[in-house]
């Protein structure tokens, strides 16, 4: 399988996931009864989750890997006008997706770009330009995953931070192949050998967990 179909079929599992949550949460009893035995089990919020991370009014916000767009849609409700979101994807039909939902929006400051993130520079934005990066499962879908964090690393302004979300390995009911998720001690360490620090360790939901990091 061509890099491009496995990130087009990721791309639509995420879709295919995300639509149909609340027939998991009603129809399912096996995923009602794990849930319920575990009340920290609950599925990220993209309101709730940037919420958390007081983006300021005028900030400037790179979501690599944006796919359907939204958390590129709530930072960009965060913003506001004299802010900017530019939503990074490889696939011409995410970025379509993300074009056509932020004109319904009404969200003129999201800039869809398609770029290659496991090119050196490959996100084309300048050197310390960025105030906020985003990445919700976008290093187990990739193989060059220090290129990656280098790029975030490289756009960030001084002091900027980055939200680095991925699937929990321990939580296996639902999501990617197990084999394909990152642990918590992989992510510190690929975090470190960038260059980051761990600001601190978001609750987002039981199938995922996140850090916010800092330049």
């Amino acid at each position: 399988m061509t890099r491009y179909k496995e990130a087009r079929h990721m791309i639509g599992f995420v879709f295919f996931f995300s639509s149909f949550q609340c027939i998991l949460r009603v129809h399912c009893p096996l995923f009602s009864m794990h849930t319920k035995s575990s009340p920290n089990l609950t599925f990220v919020d993209p309101a709730l989750v940037v919420k958390k991370l007081s983006i300021a009014s005028g900030s400037t916000v790179a979501d690599f890997g944006c796919g359907s767009g939204y958390f590129s849609f709530e930072c960009a409700r965060h913003v506001g006008a004299d802010g900017v979101v530019y939503a990074l994807d490889v696939l011409p039909q995410a970025l379509e997706a993300v074009k056509s939902q932020a004109k319904t929006l009404g969200l003129l400051n999201v800039i869809p770009k398609r770029v290659n993130i496991e090119n050196e520079r490959g996100s084309s934005l300048g050197n310390e330009s960025v105030d906020w990066a985003i990445l919700k499962d976008v290093l187990l879908q990739n193989t060059k995953k220090e290129v990656i964090l280098r790029e975030v690393f490289r756009v960030l302004k001084p002091h900027g931070k980055a939200l680095i979300m991925e699937w929990n390995p321990d939580e296996s009911l639902v999501g990617p192949d197990k084999a394909l998720r990152i642990s918590k001690n992989q992510l510190q360490e690929l975090i470190a050998q960038a260059g980051f620090l761990i600001d601190e360790e978001l609750s987002v939901g039981g199938f995922h967990y996140a850090y916010i990091v800092k330049k």
